[in-house]
């Protein structure tokens, strides 16, 4: 069960992607921040399951340091997946904390991948194939 989730993507078109597909995979509910101001406003009223995180976003370069802000969260930490056209761009420590989901990707796969709580994505894929 994915709960609720937030999906940081400030490309309206992939967001509606995700959403669909998070809602066709059991999500109970998506919200959509296009910021990083937006998701802490976000973060503030209610705590996710699950987390997707866009690395380059119009207000930040960095949008993978939120993954560590919701890491500060509480004991229950949510899901967290990132989805980006750069996936170099985030640091190794942070590539740890979820899937990293090279762009162009098909948000099924997203979907999947948080659902099951296996790692996922192009990082996941390719520690797996090394093993």
């Amino acid at each position: 069960m994915l709960g609720r989730v937030i999906v940081v993507e400030d490309d309206p078109v992939l967001a509606l992607a995700m959403e669909a597909a998070l809602l066709d995979g059991g999500a109970q509910k998506v919200v959509i921040c296009s910021s990083v101001a937006a998701t802490i406003a976000e973060l503030e009223t209610e705590r996710p399951d699950a987390i997707i995180l866009d690395v380059h976003l119009t207000d930040r370069d960095d949008g993978w340091a939120l993954a560590e802000l919701v890491g500060m969260l509480g004991t229950k930490k949510p899901r967290i997946a990132f989805s980006t056209g750069s996936p170099d761009d985030i640091p190794d420590a942070v590539k740890e904390m979820g899937p990293v989901f090279e762009k162009p990707y098909d948000p099924a796969e997203l979907v999947e991948a948080l659902s099951s709580g296996k790692p996922g994505g192009l990082f996941a894929r390719l520690r797996s194939a090394l093993r």
